[in-house]
Formats: structure tokens, sequence, C-alpha cells
């Protein structure tokens, strides 16, 4: 994720406006119409403003045990209406567990929670991740 890790500072994406911006830009460069945005920990930070912000331009919406989730209220997250998988492995005890707190007040949301795996849990169980990501893009159409 720009800004984290080995990456370079990135001013450009320093707020949750910018970072929405950012995206927004990345979606159109790549021409994309209602894609599913799919979230996995550290891309939260970039995910979930855009969530709230523009998720009417989102077919469907799956976090995987994100950051940044209580950075916003059960009211923000009631506002939204983007089919939305909530998805994290039975092991991810801090991030999976805290996500699930905030986001289960989606009104659009579907849980699956991976057994056996862990904060990785596209990882730890491929398989059983693309079977839930699978049935939900399925679901979408």
């Amino acid at each position: 994720v720009l800004g984290y890790g080995d990456s370079p500072p990135a001013e450009m994406v320093a707020t949750a406006q910018t970072r929405v911006a950012f995206l927004d830009h990345i979606l159109q460069e790549l021409d994309m119409r209602r894609p599913v945005l799919v979230s996995p920990s550290m891309s939260g930070r970039f995910a979930l403003p855009f969530l709230l912000a523009q998720g009417d331009q989102l077919a469907g919406f799956v976090p995987i045990a994100p950051v940044g989730t209580k950075d916003y209220t059960a009211e923000q997250y009631q506002q939204v209406q983007t089919p939305t998988l909530i998805l994290y492995g039975v092991h991810d005890t801090s991030l999976g567990s805290q996500a699930l707190q905030s986001l289960r007040h989606l009104p659009r949301h579907h849980v699956a929670v991976l057994p056996d795996a862990g904060h990785a849990c596209y990882m730890d169980k491929p398989e059983d991740f693309h079977r839930a990501l699978l049935g939900f893009l399925r679901q979408l159409k």
C-alpha cells in the first residue's frame, strides 16, 4: 500500500480525502465501472474512506480484516448500501474481530470466517478464501 512498508512517504495520500481521490483516479484510469473492491489489512486506509464517500460506485466490497475500521461510527456505516462480504481468519483475533465489530453495522453484509486461518487468511486457506469470494461475486449478479 502506498505510503506503507518500503514504499516512499506519500504526501498525496496523507488524508482520507486524498486517499479517496487517489483511489477514484486509479479506478478512472483503469476504466473500471462498478468494481468489487477487495481490501486486506493496510489497504483499509484507502478502501474504507472510499466506501463511505463513494460506495455507490462499487458493485461490492470485501474487507479482509482491514485497518481503520474504528475511525468511523456505526451511523456512518449504516448509510452504506454496498453489498459487503466481511472476511477474516478465525485465528485473527485482533484485526479480524475488531473489524467485525465496526463493519457489522453495514446493512448489506455477510460474514465469512475461515477456519484454521490467520490474518492473511487468503494465503493460509486459499481454497476456502476463493470459495467464499466466488460465492459472494455470484450472488451480486
